[in-house]
C-alpha cells in the first residue's frame, strides 16, 4: 500500500473522542447503576426515611365534592329499642289515673368513615409504618328500616293519648339515634375495623408505589381519640400493634 505521507490526524482524532465519550459513559453508569443500582435504592431510601407523609398526600386525588372526601371504614346492623313511659295523676296529684306506655323496635344500620382531607401523619422505622389516622366518625343520620319498625302503645284506664306519645316517640328517634352512635359504646364497637379497613387502604397505596415488600412489612394504625404526637419520632417511637402484618 502507498502513502502520502500524511499521519491521519483527524481520524485518529476522531476515534479517540469516541473512545473518551464511551469511557464517561461507561463511568456515570456504573456510579449511577452499579454495585447493585445505588441511585434505585438510595431513592426507595428517601421514600421510607424522608418524607413520607407529603408522598402520601400527593398521591390522594383532589377532592371535588362532599362524597369523594368520605372513605367509609365501617358499618355495624341492630335493632334499636326506644320506650317511654308516662304516668299521670289528676286533681293535683290526689287520682292516679294511668300510665301510657310507648316502644318502637327498628333495625338500624351504622355507618362509620374518615374524611380524606382532614389531616394526616405517616412515619417509617425499619419496616414498620405507622399511620397517624384521621378521626373516624359516625355518618349521620343513622340509617332506619322503617318496613320493618314495630310499634306498640299502651294507655292506662283514663289515659286517651297513646298514639300522640307514640308519634312524639317516632320523632324522636332519628335525634336518640345521633347520640347512640356517636357514643364511646358504638365508636369502640367499630374501632378495630376501622383500624383495619385504613391499614389496608395505606397498604394498597404502598403497593402502587412498589414499596409494599420492598420495604415495609406491618402496618401500624393511630386514631387521634387514641393518642396524640408531637413529631414524626414520637409516633415512629409508638409501640402499637401492627393491623397488617406478612409472614416471612
Amino acid at each position: 500500500m502507498k502513502s502520502n505521507g500524511h499521519f491521519p490526524w483527524r481520524t485518529t482524532i476522531a476515534a479517540l473522542t469516541i473512545v473518551a465519550l464511551a469511557l464517561i459513559g461507561a463511568v456515570v453508569f456504573t456510579k449511577s447503576f452499579g454495585w447493585g443500582g445505588k441511585v434505585l435504592n438510595s431513592a426507595a431510601r428517601n421514600f421510607v426515611t424522608g418524607n413520607i407523609t407529603t408522598t402520601f398526600l400527593e398521591d390522594i386525588p383532589v377532592i371535588t365534592s362532599t362524597h369523594g372526601n368520605v372513605l367509609e371504614l365501617a358499618s355495624s346492623r341492630s335493632t334499636e329499642t326506644f320506650r317511654r313511659e308516662d304516668s299521670m295523676n289528676s286533681l293535683w296529684d290526689l287520682f292516679y289515673v294511668g300510665t301510657t306506655t310507648v316502644e318502637i323496635r327498628v333495625p338500624v344500620t351504622f355507618r362509620y368513615h374518615i374524611l380524606l382531607s382532614d389531616p394526616w401523619h405517616l412515619a417509617a422505622k425499619g419496616n414498620v409504618c405507622f399511620v397517624y389516622a384521621p378521626q373516624f366518625r359516625p355518618t349521620l343520620p343513622p340509617a332506619i328500616n322503617t318496613g320493618l319498625m314495630e310499634k306498640r302503645a299502651e294507655s292506662g284506664w283514663a289515659r286517651f293519648d297513646k298514639n300522640e306519645r307514640l308519634d312524639e316517640l317516632e320523632r324522636d328517634m332519628t335525634g336518640l339515634l345521633v347520640q347512640r352512635a356517636c357514643s364511646a359504646a358504638h365508636l369502640n364497637l367499630v374501632r378495630e375495623e376501622c383500624r383495619k379497613s385504613v391499614g389496608e387502604f395505606v397498604k394498597n397505596w404502598l403497593i402502587q408505589k412498589s414499596q409494599w415488600t420492598n420495604n415495609f412489612d406491618a402496618i401500624v394504625v393511630v386514631f387521634p381519640d387514641e393518642k396524640s404526637f408531637v413529631s414524626d419520632q414520637a409516633l415512629s417511637d409508638f409501640k402499637g400493634q401492627p393491623v397488617i402484618t406478612i409472614q416471612k
